[in-house]
């Protein structure tokens, strides 16, 4: 992912999803019948505050951002006695573990990054978030040269507290079989990528494939700073 990122900007990043492809058995493993525990953040500084507004985003803020993009809200429905009571869009359950996957380099793990994790681990109330990191050699390969060596910046995103599972050697381009093999809700992708002339071409044609497919996109807003890569 481009980590270019402007001091004050809020930004976005995009989700594209295939929920289609869920198995039974990883549906109802994933099911939470109960609200996940509340999550808890030391406050940041009131510098940070001032400095870079996705801080500011409570994950409540994000998640009201996330339902309202995807139409997860309520919607009034009859009782059958001439009054209405309000229900969840499309027996939509809040507390079921959504599988969120982001990709990138992380070289040079910087601000920009944890928040970046930060939102997608927050955009449901329960969220299993897998971080695929591209390997030295993909990266030279495809004209991305790292400063951090690759099992540096595995073991520095194995640490950040919002990411459950590290996927190693991610491949370059995202398919489909990865989707479902990891059993993937959603990808979060920059915003603006599939129209930034800088972003790598051979992986916004993964994500270009996956919305062909009738993925759908989402909006999440996190903070950018300056670094030479994603």
């Amino acid at each position: 992912m481009d980590s270019s990122f402007s001091g004050d900007d809020l930004s976005d990043y995009d989700v594209v999803s295939d929920p289609g492809r869920r198995s039974l058995d990883s549906s109802v493993a994933d099911l939470m019948l109960e609200p996940p525990n509340e999550i808890k953040e030391p406050a940041p500084l009131q510098e940070a505050l001032d400095k870079f507004l996705s801080t500011r985003l409570s994950p409540g803020d994000i998640q009201s951002s996330v339902r309202a993009y995807l139409g997860f809200g309520t919607l009034p429905v009859s009782n059958g006695n001439g009054t209405l009571r309000k229900q969840s869009h499309a027996g939509i359950n809040d507390y079921r573990t959504r599988r969120i996957y982001v990709d990138g380099i992380f070289d040079m793990f910087n601000v920009g990054h944890a928040h970046q994790l930060r939102q997608a681990k927050l955009s449901f109330p329960s969220v299993h978030l897998t971080v695929g990191v591209f390997s030295d050699e993909l990266c030279e390969a495809f004209g991305y040269p790292t400063t951090v060596p690759y099992v540096e910046r595995c073991e520095l995103l194995r640490h950040c507290r919002w990411v459950d599972e590290i996927l190693p050697d991610a491949p370059w381009q995202i398919n489909e079989q990865l989707l479902f093999e990891r059993r993937i809700d959603y990808v979060a992708i920059d915003e603006g990528a599939t129209v930034d002339p800088a972003y790598d071409n051979v992986r916004l044609k993964g994500y270009d494939a996956l919305k062909r497919q009738g993925v759908f996109e989402l909006a999440v807003k996190f903070t950018r700073l300056s670094s030479s890569s994603a």
